[in-house]
């Protein structure tokens, strides 16, 4: 390195790494490096390293820092995971360097380090096993729509970790296309934790290609980007045809709107205005294509607490994303490390701090040890192929893996052939041909265009109306929130355990939730008590999915397993005369009464029931039940029925005989 060195910072960088590898005593300095999709530039950091409790620790003044964020930092929504201890670090940049890609692939060692692989830590027939229980018994017993359920991909590195991990970072610039951020992260544990004074462990130490942003914020715009739905590419690279296949296959079309739903979820949490979607676009990387859309809101939070409130993406958790974990936790028997979370930039900017933040998939974590470990999974639902799913997991696996050399690399057809060094190969099917973009629009015509549309309220409809929304364990009721507030009503959303008023608002709606209600447990018979409250009140209720079931137990009515479940699907539906497409996320149904039923009822509804005896909705004075998730994207005429719903609630409470709006029997 001379004084003149343009890039000086890599440079030593790459010294150190390299005088580390050859002496043991020889320390390499943290570091990390970054490139951001569209920018021909490497982005080079090193500085303090410091290790936190919670995000909103992370230490924000004048310079960029850099946060590895584990997967158990979901503990701090309260939702369980098996927690292995691997710590929030954080890289404080004291210096920051913009190197051209060209001169970073000059520089970056492009020797390929000694490995050992091993393979998945578990044989396909094992991985299928685990499939056909989780649609089984999770999504067959009612606890969720799908499920993101993982494998790790296993090696020995023989070689200084540092060092591989910038000839990886090489390999991956040069061999991997499409990717979000292409990193490498090297933060050595600090002498003591910042914030909590207990000795540091291991080293972080992170290289990958990761397809997808979680969340960015800047200038108080926040941004999420959900990808879903795989194509895994021939043996002879992808074809226009295949893509063509894969656009209008159900389950994968499925999988993309379940996933948007739940991050709709989220920004419905994050931006008072809600969330915009656009696409769906393509995602094409070395041996897969996804298919994604962007989702836009604005947002005032500061970009730590936005962080926690999101933990995690649907895409690597499933929905809800709660009873996801839980899910996660009985089926995967290992800690996940840092696969699912996030690697999260923050800066400075004029008044205040940005954040980009990509999701830690097709990422590989390296130990002091020199195990190596790729972590993938597959997104579960309700007619998932067992065998399908557990080749995707290595589909997702093979990119990283063969950028490391632990794989390997597919053959590169003529059409494809091109310069290693660009990292990204002709293509042979875009987005503007015309088939293709005539397949990807059509996904949108079944969906609401509530979210497609700018969130800002306009509607008075049912101005000054205060509204409480009970949410048991599912974040639909932030949507239902959003959709109530764009008409004009001042909500609040309170989860189930904490609801101790039920009485003072003009309207209370009861929200959905996972689970069987047959099954007595603490939330089910929370709900069940505070329904009862509210309908001995005589003021107007609705109530949807979980509640709306449960309200049928109150009516006399038999809840019961549907003969297939309805886990994000659209179905057009009458209720009470009115024709409406409208999505379902339930695997049990209330079904039509019997004269035997009679000794049971405790409550007296009109039910409205589809051609299969599944009561989709019920109404009495004063009361509204709804089966299906109205607020949904799935659901093109959700809006129009939650305003008739929620109009017909509040028109008739209090005008059944005796100024009840419901007959209800004391228990």
């Amino acid at each position: 390195m001379t004084d003149t060195d343009p890039h000086p910072l890599l440079t030593e960088l790459i010294s150190l790494a390299l005088a580390a590898e050859s002496d043991d005593t020889a320390e390499c300095p943290p570091f990390a490096l970054l490139r951001r999709e569209g920018d021909d530039h490497l982005e080079v950091l090193t500085g303090e390293v410091v290790d936190v409790d919670a995000l909103a620790d992370v230490p924000l003044t004048d310079a960029p820092v850099l946060a590895a964020v584990p997967y158990r930092q979901i503990l701090e929504r309260g939702f369980v995971a098996h927690d292995d201890g691997a710590p929030l670090r954080c890289l404080i940049a004291s210096r920051v360097e913009r190197v051209r890609l060209a001169d970073a692939l000059s520089l970056l060692p492009a020797h390929a380090p000694a490995t050992t692989f091993h393979g998945p830590d578990s044989s396909d027939e094992e991985y299928e096993g685990i499939v056909r229980r989780v649609i089984d018994t999770e999504i067959g017993e009612g606890e969720g729509a799908n499920f993101v359920i993982a494998r790790r991909f296993e090696a020995t590195l023989h070689d200084a970790p540092a060092c591989a991990l910038l000839a990886w970072m090489r390999a991956l610039l040069t061999g991997e296309n499409g990717a979000y951020w292409t990193f490498a992260v090297h933060l050595p544990a600090p002498l003591r934790s910042a914030s909590s004074g207990l000795e540091a462990a291991e080293p972080v130490m992170l290289v990958g290609a990761t397809p997808e942003r979680h969340l960015t914020l800047k200038g108080g715009r926040a941004v999420m980007n959900p990808i879903s739905g795989t194509y895994r590419h021939g043996s002879d690279g992808p074809t226009r045809e295949a893509l063509l296949d894969f656009l209008v296959d159900p389950k994968e079309t499925d999988e993309l709107f379940m996933v948007v739903d739940e991050e709709l979820k989220l920004m419905s949490s994050l931006c008072p205005t809600g969330g915009r979607m656009s696409g769906p676009f393509l995602k094409r990387m070395s041996r897969l294509t996804h298919t994604e859309y962007l989702l836009d809101g604005r947002s005032s939070l500061d970009p730590r607490e936005a962080l926690r409130r999101t933990m995690f993406a649907p895409t690597v958790t499933g929905s809800p994303m709660e009873n996801a974990c839980r899910v996660i936790a009985r089926h995967e028997t290992r800690p996940r490390g840092y696969y699912s979370g996030v690697i999260a930039l923050f800066e400075p900017e004029d008044d205040g701090w940005s954040l980009d933040a990509p999701i830690l998939i097709r990422t590989a974590r390296i130990a002091a040890d020199g195990r190596v470990t790729v972590t993938a999974g597959a997104t579960l639902v309700r007619h998932s192929d067992p065998a399908a799913e557990a080749a995707e997991t290595r589909a997702k696996a093979a990119g990283i893996l063969t950028a490391l050399g632990l794989h390997d690399a597919p053959p590169r057809p003529a059409a494809q052939t091109g310069s290693a060094e660009a990292g990204a190969a002709p293509t042979p099917f875009t987005e503007t041909d015309p088939e293709i973009a005539a397949a990807l629009q059509r996904r949108n015509n079944a969906l609401a265009p509530f979210w497609m549309r700018e969130q800002t309220p306009t509607s008075t409809r049912f101005a000054g109306a205060s509204v409480l929304v009970v949410d048991n364990e599912d974040g639909f009721t932030e949507m239902l929130a959003h959709q109530l507030r764009h008409s004009g009503m001042t909500v609040r959303v309170r989860p189930c355990a904490d609801v101790d008023d039920v009485l003072t608002d003009d309207l209370v709606v009861f929200g959905p939730g996972p689970g069987d209600p047959r099954r007595p447990q603490p939330r089910i018979n929370r709900l069940r008590a505070l329904m009862v409250e509210r309908i001995r009140s005589g003021r107007p209720l609705l109530s949807v999915c979980l509640s709306h079931q449960v309200l049928g137990m109150l009516a006399g009515h038999d809840v019961a397993p549907l003969a297939e479940p309805r886990q994000g699907i659209q179905l057009a539906v009458d209720v009470f005369g009115s024709p409406a497409r409208v999505g379902f996320y339930n695997t049990f149904g209330v079904r039509e009464r019997t004269e035997s039923d009679d000794d049971r009822r405790e409550v007296t509804l009109e039910p409205s029931i589809d051609a299969n005896g599944v009561v989709t909705a019920f109404r009495a004075p004063g009361i509204a039940s709804v089966q299906a998730h109205l607020e949904s994207v799935l659901s093109p005429d959700g809006e129009r029925m939650l305003s008739a719903l929620i109009e017909h609630a509040l028109a008739t409470a209090g005008t059944a005989a005796g100024a009840s709006p419901a007959r209800i029997r004391s228990t």
